[in-house]
């Protein structure tokens, strides 16, 4: 993708089909509408042109994501509420084909344990190796990095992608999502200056559990990586 043609009028070189191969992602997840109400149907309902004005703005530097709706939803083993963000059909497409682009750079880097997010793996899988495992030890670490999603720190965050790509668009395109507002149901809006809402497409590829292992290692927990300890997120 490094050597893609770049139109003559567009800062950008992002082709047509990489936009269509997100579409068709975003369209067989389904998932509810963002902050406009538009749902998949209504999307699909002029699809070309809506196809054409992600290309166009996302190839001229002009994509800027609407704020994210804020759903909040019970925790189930403790008290209190997660706040999931759900994007719109559109910027769904567009981080969709963010996505698609760093993958392929990413997923080398996962750890061979790593279940969560990944194309081919599942926590079906994750389960096999569980079982496989539970006969050969007596003892389960069970770790998680506290409030990730809501704390981690969007230096960092650049940092990590920038670790894989210096494509300029999937940095100023990061940036500009990781800074898109939390709408809530009272329409309120948050303003954010770290962490990144749960739900986005582009928060599952670059967070869980790449970054977490950046984290781990900004905060001088390498010691446990280098000793064999993962991180693994399966929902």
């Amino acid at each position: 993708m490094k050597n893609m043609p770049r139109p003559k009028d567009k800062p950008f070189a992002i082709p047509k089909q990489l936009v269509w191969e997100a579409y068709r992602r975003v369209a067989a997840n389904k998932g509810a509408p963002g902050v406009d109400g538009q749902d998949l149907e209504e999307f699909e309902a002029d699809l070309r042109d809506n196809l054409y004005k992600i290309w166009n703005r996302m190839s001229s530097g002009t994509w800027f994501p609407p704020p994210v709706r804020a759903v909040e939803i019970p925790k189930p083993h403790s008290p209190g509420v997660r706040v999931l963000g759900v994007p719109t059909i559109a910027d769904r497409v567009a981080q969709t084909v963010a996505a698609r682009y760093l993958e392929p750079l990413v997923e080398p880097r996962f750890h061979r344990d790593s279940y969560g997010y990944r194309p081919g793996k599942s926590a079906h899988d994750a389960l096999a190796a569980c079982r496989a495992r539970c006969w050969k030890y007596d003892w389960v670490i069970d770790l998680d990095v506290q409030k990730f999603f809501d704390t981690v720190s969007w230096d960092l965050m650049v940092r990590a992608v920038r670790s894989v790509t210096d494509c300029p668009w999937v940095l100023l395109y990061v940036k500009r999502w990781l800074a898109a507002p939390l709408k809530h149901p009272d329409g309120t809006l948050t303003e954010r200056d770290k962490g990144t809402a749960q739900g986005g497409l582009c928060a599952a590829a670059h967070n869980a559990p790449y970054e977490q292992r950046w984290v781990m290692r900004s905060v001088g927990l390498d010691r446990l990586l280098r000793g064999g300890l993962t991180v693994e997120r399966c929902a």
